[in-house]
């Protein structure tokens, strides 16, 4: 039984400024419906590669479609960075005080295997940092969100009812999350300085909503992700009490100039 109430109102930090989250879980919501309505007829899909060679299906398009239309009526004042739209000049945002941030469809390779382990993924930036983050997995309805001052929890739709999240601080059994489809030599060396004794593979940001819950302590990505994939996972293990930082433990900031992230640990 899940009895807390999720949070209807965020507050900025430093502002008076407020939103309602009904809004956002919604449109996390229809863009899984635009996502599933492809998935589920798989004949109609086909696959491009973008110029990183990362692939790209119609699904990508119209999720980025179905957020950039209620984002923009949501909060008509906050610019929007999406993957599928980020070729926005840095001498522009360098001066957003606050921004979207947005990767439509987190998971594409999962998507185009039909494992159901892809996302969609929201979150608010302040500054450098990410503040509210959403993650949202259409096959399951399984959806998680969490913010400065207000926690993180995970909502059930089907009830309209939450689960707090705190993360499990714990050296036994140590439980590491990873990729299902990137893995590096590195990523197990690290595993094995934190002394870890299990190991659980987990497709897009569903990875930080393990850690997040208590299923794992660590999550190590040792190639390059983009700001988008890690930027709502972050603020929803953060609000959980846990942490995402550079190796060295230096704060992990969003807004580069390069959108592209190095190396980091994220931890209970």
């Amino acid at each position: 039984m899940h009895s807390n109430l999720l949070p209807l109102i965020f507050t900025i930090p430093g502002t008076a400024q407020t939103l309602e989250l009904a809004p956002l879980l919604h449109m996390a919501q229809q863009a899984g419906q635009a996502i599933l309505y492809i998935y589920r007829a798989p004949e109609t899909m086909q696959v491009t590669l973008k110029e990183d060679q990362s692939p790209l299906t119609a699904a990508d398009a119209a999720s980025h479609a179905s957020i950039i239309q209620a984002l923009a009526a949501y909060t008509p004042g906050i610019p929007i960075l999406s993957e599928e739209g980020s070729d926005v000049a840095y001498s522009v945002r360098q001066h957003w005080p606050l921004f979207w941030c947005v990767d439509p469809l987190d998971g594409t390779k999962e998507f185009i295997k039909r494992n159901g382990e892809f996302t969609v993924n929201i979150a608010l930036i302040q500054g450098h940092t990410p503040i509210l983050g959403l993650i949202y997995q259409p096959v399951g309805e399984r959806l998680w969100i969490g913010g400065t001052g207000i926690g993180s929890f995970r909502w059930y739709p089907e009830s309209n009812t939450a689960e707090r999240l705190q993360v499990i601080k714990r050296s036994s059994p140590m439980v590491a999350v990873g990729s299902r489809t990137h893995s590096a030599p590195e990523e197990t060396a690290v595993q094995a300085q934190y002394g870890v004794t299990e190991f659980m593979a987990a497709g897009s940001a569903l990875k930080f909503c393990l850690v997040a819950d208590g299923s794992a302590q660590l999550y190590y990505r040792h190639g390059p992700t983009m700001e988008w994939d890690t930027a709502a996972g972050q603020a929803i293990v953060t609000a959980a009490g846990g942490s995402l930082t550079t190796p060295d433990g230096q704060p992990f900031l969003y807004n580069k100039s390069n959108l592209r992230n190095g190396s980091f640990i994220c931890k209970a």
